[in-house]
């Protein structure tokens, strides 16, 4: 069996979450835990280590621990995972979904009121159980609903990453099978939403192909049930979970198709009232003319090729699917021809992004160097400041011994002849008066500042504002971090007014962040409009804890799209010179 290094320290951390799960020894957990941590930090292949079958020589690894990675690489499987997952049950392990609910109070619950299923837990909440076991009371029960309840608002939607695997996968498994003449994926997943419900494809294909077409989607490996099948439409469910629907149409309706499930909803009602003022009628077949009483002629159907000729013939320029929401893109689109929205390719630095300095799992280094192998010219490195003890944040000592490691490394990457720079930043916790966590004199040692919000969450909306207005008027913040805190589908935003948020932050020339980690694209796309009226400037940031997490950014770039922000709007569009003087400028004038 292959293994590299994040996937055995993936092994191991289950068996850490599982054991608390099953109420076990926290030291044999913790154990677990710190063997994961450290192999992801190797700088060798655990695999040839495995294979040498010299596990025990590194610090941290012990016998045990050595001899069911023997056995995973030999049969594929841990012995103790195994036990682990028969003995704890799928009920409970379905609470991990819940925010805020980890290993240990989830055994505590579950031991104390013998309770397996969400269902139960919901109901012990309720009437008042789970507010009288020791060390939880009223307010931890409030959350346990609160959190509940925003599992079963969304449980029929997923991430956007989620989906991403499920639809990649099923266009892969159909783009090259005989007769498709062209496919896409469509839905709300083409309009780049943050959560999909179910996810749509579409193909051309001539009808004799049809069958064999269908054939292979409903037979797919990954499908564990067959939903409906058709003439033109199919539906499956993956073994993620998440329905997929096939609809295959001719080449000539693909275009009008396309447009008709890609959406919106509310972006397909303007666009049929234009069709209709022009004498057109505009369906997912096709746009026809209107005869003399104003119904449908199918027999004059307008010819196109493209979703451009439909939109010209609308007297409008094509509109990139991220925006069709009717949120303003019809104005636009009627004078522009585009734009100008960010993209992939025009991100030249990495911001906010961690290591293990604190919550992050590869050093500075390492993941400078996987910035530059990247194709990246900087990264500016936010560890999180001393109040996030919980995360491993900095005192000052460590602040201080941090720069003097980041001029080392600059040093080095210069004598090694890679024009590269990494920037000392922090990612400081917002504290309950709006204040950083530093004095002044730590502060002004920052390159730059995000100034984010990790705790009291809930407060009332004008608490929340006083505390982030006053974060945005400190000289020393540079930009904000996810500013409402929301997790997709696990945890709402706090509560606050965006509109005057974002006022604020362009007047005091303070940077919002997109934050692009999938749990979070947040600064939500929705204020996209204001921040484009405000000429407010983001920064498309990963938040990366690990260096496959840089990768995250395309999801940011997704969502800043949608936002309708150009290159010119996004902080981290700036090369390395361009950005080093934008710091350096920044801070003269603000300090």
């Amino acid at each position: 069996m292959s293994l590299d290094n994040q996937t055995v320290a993936k092994y191991l951390e289950e068996i850490g979450v599982l054991m608390r799960l099953a109420g076990e020894n926290d030291f044999k957990a913790i154990a677990f835990d710190r063997a994961a941590r450290t192999i992801e930090n190797l700088d060798e292949a655990i695999e040839e280590i495995i294979a040498e079958k010299k596990l025990t020589d590194i610090k941290g690894i012990g016998k045990s621990i050595a001899n069911d990675l023997y056995a995973l690489a030999e049969t594929g499987s841990i012995p103790v995972l195994e036990e682990l997952n028969s003995r704890v049950p799928d009920g409970l392990k379905q609470w991990l979904n819940i925010s805020g609910m980890g290993p240990k109070k989830i055994y505590k619950i579950h031991k104390e009121l013998g309770i397996t299923e969400i269902a139960e837990l919901k109901q012990k909440c309720e009437d008042g159980s789970v507010a009288e076991l020791s060390g939880m009371g009223k307010k931890s029960a409030e959350k346990i609903l609160k959190s509940i309840a925003w599992m079963e608002q969304f449980d029929e939607r997923c991430r956007f990453d989620e989906a991403e695997r499920v639809a990649n996968m099923m266009y892969e498994a159909l783009k090259n099978v005989p007769g498709v003449k062209k496919i896409d994926v469509a839905g709300s997943y083409r309009r780049r939403l943050e959560t999909i419900g179910d996810i749509d494809i579409l193909i051309a294909a001539d009808s004799e192909d049809v069958a064999h077409i269908f054939d292979v989607f409903t037979g797919h490996e990954q499908v564990v049930e067959v939903l409906g099948r058709g003439d033109t439409k199919s539906s499956i469910r993956t073994k993620e979970g998440r329905q997929v629907d096939l609809r295959i149409v001719t080449k000539k309706q693909f275009a009008a198709a396309l447009m008709y499930f890609t959406g919106s909803k509310e972006h397909n009602v303007v666009m049929r009232q234009r069709a209709r003022d022009r004498g057109f009628a505009l369906n997912e077949y096709g746009l026809f003319h209107l005869d003399e009483d104003g119904n449908t002629d199918f027999e004059k159907p307008k010819s196109f090729e493209t979703e451009a000729d439909i939109y010209k013939e609308l007297d409008l320029n094509w509109v990139p699917p991220e925006l069709r929401e009717d949120r303003g893109e019809f104005a636009l689109f009627e004078e522009k021809e585009h734009i100008g929205l960010v993209n992939d390719s025009d991100i030249r630095g990495v911001i906010h992004a961690h290591s293990t300095w604190s919550d992050g799992k590869f050093s500075i280094e390492q993941m400078a160097r996987a910035c530059i192998e990247k194709g990246y010219e900087y990264l500016g490195i936010t560890d999180h400041s001393k109040t996030a003890a919980y995360a491993g944040g900095l005192n000052i000592d460590k602040v201080k011994r941090q720069w003097e490691e980041i001029d080392a490394l600059n040093q080095k990457f210069s004598e090694e002849g890679l024009e590269f720079t990494v920037f000392k930043g922090i990612e400081s916790d917002i504290l309950a008066d709006g204040s950083l966590d530093y004095p002044d004199d730590i502060l002004a040692g920052f390159d730059f500042i995000i100034a984010s919000v990790h705790s009291g969450l809930e407060l009332p909306k004008e608490k929340m504002m006083m505390r982030f207005e006053n974060a945005i008027k400190n000289p020393y913040t540079t930009m904000l971090g996810h500013p409402t805190g929301r997790l997709l589908l696990k945890r709402d935003g706090s509560a606050l007014d965006m509109n005057r948020l974002l006022e604020l932050a362009a007047k005091h020339n303070v940077v919002v962040e997109i934050n692009a980690s999938p749990w979070r694209l947040d600064l939500d796309w929705r204020f996209g409009n204001k921040a484009r009226d405000l000429e407010l400037i983001t920064s498309v940031n990963p938040d990366a804890h690990d260096t496959e997490g840089i990768d995250d950014i395309r999801y940011g770039v997704y969502i800043a799209r949608k936002a309708k922000f150009g290159k010119e709007r996004v902080l981290n569009t700036l090369s390395r010179d361009e950005i080093t003087e934008w710091f350096t400028n920044r801070k003269s004038t603000k300090n």
